[in-house]
C-alpha cells in the first residue's frame, strides 16, 4: 500500500475549486486593496494565488485587522475559544 499524502492542501478539492466562469487569475485590484486597523474582514481563499494563503481550515472565518506585515495583514480570529493571529495577503480578504 502507498502512504497517503497529508500536505497543506489535502482534502481541499471542493473548497479550493473555482466556478467555471471565475477561472483564471483574479483582478489586480483585489491585491491592491488597503484595509485599516480594527476593520472586520472575511477570509475567503482564492485558489489561483497560493502566496499568503492561510490554511484551508480558516476559510469562511471573520476576523479583525490587527496590523500590517510587509504586504500582508495580521488578522486576529477566535478559534475554539483561543485567540489566533493569521498572516494573510489582501487577495484572500473581503470587507465584512
Amino acid at each position: 500500500m502507498v502512504k497517503r499524502s497529508k500536505g497543506i492542501r489535502s482534502k481541499s478539492r471542493h473548497i479550493l475549486r473555482k466556478k467555471t466562469r471565475e477561472r483564471g487569475l483574479s483582478p489586480i485590484t483585489r491585491s491592491l486593496r488597503e484595509f485599516k486597523e480594527g476593520e472586520y474582514v472575511h477570509i475567503v481563499l482564492d485558489p489561483s494565488i497560493q502566496k499568503g494563503m492561510p490554511h484551508i481550515r480558516f476559510h469562511g472565518y471573520t476576523g479583525k485587522i490587527k496590523g500590517k506585515q510587509g504586504e500582508a495583514y495580521l488578522v486576529g480570529i477566535r478559534d475554539g475559544g483561543k485567540q489566533k493571529t493569521l498572516i494573510v495577503r489582501p487577495e484572500h480578504l473581503r470587507r465584512g
